[in-house]
């Protein structure tokens, strides 16, 4: 039952169908998301509908390949079901959500990789201690991601980088997250968060600068 509500709405995209009769307000999802903590399948779906893009291209960006990602995301909702007992109705819904799917797009990376091979996808860089960098956040204007001349070429700038900053990158200029909230999905310091941020920013100016710069 748990995973026929996640994937019949993945499918089919039928939510249309399933809001007939339902007396909860579905412009709110803090009250979507108590419904759904309840037992509400309808609620569930409904919370599926708004946050199955942005669960998808969180797994695209972990696992780099779309039917792997696809197959993630179906699984991250029925887990997400199967853990709503567990989840705060006070704290916002998406982090939640999303860290549920990092965390098993991360342990899939983990198992396909040999153990010699293991990486600590949350460890910090190693270039130096973590430490909240906070002049950057504070100035679009230096952001390179909205002044790019092609989506391509940011595309495989983003590519190049470590996993924890492609991560920070989408979650932050794709999902349009708070520091806090990505905090919350990745489970690290809002400061480690700034950090990342502004350090995957700096090495993607210096990659489409670079770009820019070939003949």
């Amino acid at each position: 039952m748990v995973a026929a509500v996640a994937l019949t709405v993945w499918e089919w995209g039928a939510f249309g169908e399933l809001d007939r009769g339902v007396t909860l307000d579905l412009d709110d999802e803090a009250a979507v998301a108590r419904a759904a903590r309840q037992g509400d399948q309808r609620a569930f779906a409904r919370l599926v509908d708004l946050h199955q893009r942005a669960v998808y291209g969180l797994c695209l960006r972990v696992l780099r390949q779309p039917e792997e990602a696809r197959d993630a995301a179906q699984e991250s909702f029925v887990r997400a079901w199967a853990s709503l007992p567990g989840y705060d109705p006070a704290q916002p819904f998406a982090p939640w959500l999303l860290r549920i799917a990092r965390n098993h797009c991360i342990d899939l990376v983990r198992r396909r990789l040999p153990a010699s091979r293991t990486v600590e996808l949350d460890a910090p860089p190693r270039d130096g201690a973590e430490r909240p960098e906070l002049a950057d956040p504070a100035a679009p204007a230096d952001v390179t991601l909205a002044t790019a001349e092609g989506a391509r070429a940011v595309g495989a700038a983003v590519a190049t980088l470590p996993e924890n900053y492609r991560q920070v990158i989408h979650l932050f200029h794709v999902e349009h997250l708070s520091y806090k909230e990505i905090a919350v999905t990745m489970e690290v310091p809002i400061g480690t968060v700034m950090t990342w941020l502004h350090r995957a920013r700096a090495r993607l100016r210096e990659a489409l600068g670079q770009q820019e710069e070939r003949p």
